[in-house]
């Protein structure tokens, strides 16, 4: 699955990062690498979380890291 993610540069520098496919996931980094990576930790911190709260077989049969590389 691949998604698009919005990075926006920030006034003070740096960039914000996040994904409407998966709401209230966002992150922040002083470089874009660094917001694509710090992005992908809140993604796999989100997934788990969705997957406590929720039955999700969408989700189920992978490992949420493999999630997190094929979404960015």
């Amino acid at each position: 699955m691949k998604v698009k993610v919005a990075l926006e540069p920030q006034p003070e520098g740096g960039y914000s990062i996040f994904c409407p496919a998966f709401p209230g996931c966002v992150s922040e980094g002083d470089t874009r690498d660094e917001a694509l990576e710090n992005f992908r930790d809140a993604l796999d911190g989100w997934l788990a979380a969705k997957m406590q709260l929720t039955e999700a077989p969408e989700f189920a049969h992978r490992g949420r890291r493999d999630l997190v590389e094929d979404a960015l």
